[in-house]
């Protein structure tokens, strides 16, 4: 029986991650042909061949069953492996995500967390991350993960990513010509709703508010019912939902950073590292 050593999977997983070799090298401290050696060494043993060469990073179908379960083994291995040599962490977190996140990162991040450090209580809250920044401001969080425009002079977020907001609509959409666009949208002071306004009004474009919630559930139910059309980040739009940067006739909507606002000095081992486990889930993204 055949071992798959998790390192050729970790290398093979981070290059469907980041979109390329050369990217995946620089998080994994490899160069990029070490990188390319791993990848051969996992299609050897397999012998398959994970990457059609002529299509750059496109997969195989071999290569996509193997990515699911690659990232399975992964996520047990890690759970265990910082389940037992980690040390024992105790105490009490108040964390802040914005609504975006909660169905991914509860799941899976957070849900990881918990497993390996069941000691630690967590106290987790979700809004529009302009909610979340005004608490955290109040002392009502000990971490935020929130969404903030990527051109702020002054980011109050670190350790960010940046991704490009995309228009989000349902396969069964139907825009009359020349009516006003139909808007599912966040309440008031969310930055997807400000980015949305402000792009079609520049554009001269007309629009009208068709649906608007603070549920995430309640905003991809509305999109695919066909009500209208929204915007989110790129990594948290769900499947069954078209999503694409440019949409006739809507403008583009530019950037957005996604990051962590706390206080290194105040924060607890326990605060330490859920940061650290938070950290990870965004940079896979």
């Amino acid at each position: 029986m055949k071992n798959l050593p998790t390192d050729l999977l970790r290398t093979f997983v981070t290059i469907n991650q980041l979109g390329g070799f050369t990217p995946a090298g620089e998080r994994l401290g490899r160069s990029q042909p070490a990188v390319s050696l791993q990848v051969k060494r996992l299609e050897e043993l397999l012998d398959i061949r994970l990457f059609h060469r002529s299509s750059g990073l496109q997969l195989t179908e071999e290569g996509q069953l193997l990515l699911g379960y690659a990232q399975k083994m992964l996520d047990l291995n890690d759970a265990v492996v910082s389940r037992l040599s980690s040390p024992k962490v105790s105490g009490s977190v108040r964390l802040g995500i914005p609504n975006d996140f909660e169905v991914s990162f509860l799941a899976t991040t957070i849900g990881r967390f918990s497993q390996a450090y069941p000691n630690v209580t967590l106290d987790v809250s979700s809004d529009i991350s302009a909610n979340l920044l005004h608490d955290y401001g109040k002392g009502e969080y000990d971490l935020v993960m929130a969404i903030e425009e990527s051109n702020r002079p002054q980011p109050q977020l670190t350790d960010y990513i940046i991704e490009p907001l995309v228009w989000v609509r349902g396969n069964n959409l139907i825009l009359e010509p020349e009516a006003p666009l139909p808007l599912i949208l966040y309440p008031k002071g969310c930055l997807y709703r400000k980015a949305i306004i402000n792009a079609l009004t520049q554009a001269n474009l007309p629009w009208r508010i068709v649906y608007c919630t603070s549920s995430l559930l309640g905003i991809h139910a509305a999109i695919k019912a066909g009500l209208g059309i929204s915007a989110l980040t790129r990594s948290t739009v769900p499947e069954g939902l078209e999503a694409s940067v440019s949409y006739a006739p809507c403008p583009t909507l530019g950037n957005l950073s996604i990051g962590f606002c706390y206080d290194a000095n105040a924060l607890t081992s326990a605060s330490r590292m859920l940061l650290d486990y938070l950290k990870h889930g965004l940079n896979a993204l």
